[in-house]
């Protein structure tokens, strides 16, 4: 996560999402980089309107918490023990 993290600060200061910029962040944070990560992230960022999937993500969220909470069903007992019973019983008349 801290990786997206780093991304976004950087998108939001304007500049420029590379390799070395996600790598200066993290250690600046004090983060272990890992240079595979940084780097697949970049490249799944490539061509990305960052701006669009955060209007996306803000505009989804609201309309996920207003969407009325679904109540749980109430389970509805397990007769089939009561029923293989029934059937014993019609075993010895």
């Amino acid at each position: 996560m801290e990786y997206i993290y780093a991304a976004l600060l950087l998108h939001n200061a304007g500049k420029a999402i590379t390799e070395e910029a996600i790598t200066a962040v993290l250690q600046a944070a004090g983060i272990e980089v890992n240079e595979a990560r940084a780097k697949a992230l970049v490249a799944a960022l490539e061509g990305v309107d960052i701006e669009e999937a955060i209007a996306k993500a803000a505009f989804a969220a609201p309309a996920a918490a207003e969407a009325p909470a679904e109540e749980p069903e109430e389970e509805e007992e397990d007769h089939a023990e009561e029923d293989g019973m029934a059937g014993l019983g019609a075993l010895f008349g």
